[in-house]
């Protein structure tokens, strides 16, 4: 199920002093396999000090591109992303499974429309994708970027950003926000419900903008969303991706679980298998623990690579930050957060 091959590096260029980009060399024989749609993500795979080690970075070149390209912020408690920044160099290989994600955008050259997005930090990376489709591929469609960063050396795709606005400048309008500077052109302070009022209220106030795309850490995320509700935006036209989230709900706190157990039966890859488990752990803990070669990436249910479908039986998750109501009534469930309550289930990976 979860699909690697061994990529080689082709480029690695430097984006901040905390950030690199890392584009793959794809052989012919593997470029249907990485076309992605503007949004999705892959995940590495990477055996540091004996440990395996995968985590999830969103694809920032447009599909159109050829490029399969990811940007690592380095941060001071991650293992992966010190290894990226300071150890990786153009040659090297990386274990890299295939483009998934739901936080997509999918262009129509025949529409005429204005998309915003609100993006902190490294939560650039999807977003400047979806720009660069929007740019390349609907010659009639506006883009409006709002991106919070600390300060101006901490803004990944900086350059980039401004050459790209140089290119459409009729059609890309980009404001910047900075909470440890001040500089011109750009607001100072955090994303926050004033910001939001800026660009619908005012800036925008005529304009009908057809979705709104967010990206960042939990916090941004939710004032961008309790506000653009204020303002009478419709659930359907906003998309968002965590890039970081509130520590893990303890199983304790979650009165659904029991101390039981489930006899769980697992399709992965068209094989099944069925164990007998605690209630207590999560199904893709119990999947794991079996030597199920079941996908994840994250574990903390902001991604979507331990993605199942419940087939019998009867589960609820600890946390949901990516499922709709519908999706979650259909049998959907991120395995990662996901506890049975019924004495038997069947959890299906390849049916989603």
């Amino acid at each position: 199920m979860s699909q690697f091959n061994t990529l080689s590096i082709k480029d690695i260029t430097r984006q901040t002093n905390q950030c690199v980009s890392i584009t793959f060399d794809v052989p012919d024989h593997l470029k249907q396999d990485y076309q992605f749609k503007a949004g999705q993500y892959i995940t590495l795979k990477a055996d540091l000090d004996g440990k395996e080690v995968r985590r999830d970075y969103s694809l920032c070149a447009s599909p159109s591109s050829g490029n399969l390209t990811v940007a690592v912020k380095e941060v001071e408690s991650g293992t992966f992303s010190k290894y990226a920044n300071q150890v990786l160099k153009v040659g090297d290989t990386l274990e890299v499974a295939k483009p998934q994600g739901r936080f997509t955008f999918t262009p129509d050259a025949s529409k005429n429309r204005t998309i915003a997005a609100f993006a902190a930090g490294s939560g650039i990376t999807p977003v400047l994708s979806i720009l660069k489709t929007v740019l390349e591929e609907e010659p009639n469609s506006q883009f409006v970027l709002v991106y919070g960063n600390k300060t101006l050396n901490d803004t990944i795709f900086l350059n980039e950003l401004l050459d790209i606005q140089h290119q459409y400048s009729d059609r890309l309008t980009i404001q910047f926000v900075y909470s440890q500077s001040q500089e011109n052109n750009a607001l100072f302070g955090r994303i926050e419900k004033s910001t939001v009022n800026f660009i619908v209220k005012n800036k925008y106030k005529h304009v009908d903008i057809d979705a709104f795309y967010l990206c960042g850490p939990e916090g941004m995320i939710n004032t961008v969303k309790d506000v653009l509700a204020e303002n009478n935006i419709e659930d359907n036209k906003v998309f968002f991706e965590l890039f970081s989230t509130t520590s893990a709900i303890p199983v304790e706190d979650v009165e659904e679980i029991s101390d039981g157990t489930t006899s769980i039966t697992v399709i992965v890859d068209d094989e099944e298998k069925t164990f007998t488990m605690s209630q207590q752990q999560s199904v893709l803990e119990a999947a794991l623990d079996h030597d199920l070669d079941a996908p994840y990436s994250c574990q903390g249910g902001i991604c979507s690579s331990c993605l199942a479908r419940i087939k019998e039986g009867k589960a609820t998750m600890r946390q949901n930050n990516i499922l709709t109501d519908n999706e979650v009534a259909e049998g959907l469930v991120l395995t990662c957060q996901a506890h049975p309550t019924t004495s038997k289930i069947v959890i299906d990976y390849d049916d989603i």
